[in-house]
């Protein structure tokens, strides 16, 4: 047993996410662990870019407000205490909401030491078309 120290802040890179997001690794898949974890926070309007997970991905919101969604356009609108689970190799994204800072835990397992595969930004439009799911009042207020 040993205490885990959260790594150091460190900034989301512009080729995996849109806006100001940042990432504290919290645990890095010692062998012979596969799960690697991290605290990710996302300002407002900020995102991944579309990506899979070889063996899925849980997500556990510990505050604010964020959207995960999927290429089927599932939109799944998290708040603080909500879990959201991405099965293996479905393509997704996930961020805050525009009027809201997002903290989540990202949960992984490494298979053959990957664990994600990136593709695309998500598009401004595809990211109105999820929030406008989940607070059609705001949309058509923010118009």
């Amino acid at each position: 047993m040993h205490l885990a120290v959260p790594g150091p802040t460190s900034k989301g890179p512009a080729e995996k996410f849109t806006g100001d997001v940042y990432l504290n690794a919290l645990h890095g898949a010692e062998h012979p662990s596969r799960l690697a974890s991290a605290m990710v926070r996302f300002t407002p309007g900020a995102r991944t870019h579309w990506h899979s997970h070889p063996v899925g991905q849980t997500l556990h919101c510990t505050d604010g407000t964020g959207l995960v969604a999927n290429r089927d356009g599932e939109v799944i609108l998290m708040r603080a205490g909500d879990t959201v689970y991405t099965p293996a190799g479905e393509e997704h994204w996930h961020g805050a909401t525009r009027d809201s800072l997002m903290c989540h835990l990202a949960l992984v397992e490494h298979d053959a030491g990957q664990t994600a595969t990136w593709f695309e930004p998500v598009t401004e439009d595809d990211y109105r078309a999820a929030h406008a799911t989940t607070h059609p009042e705001t949309f058509n207020e923010q118009r």
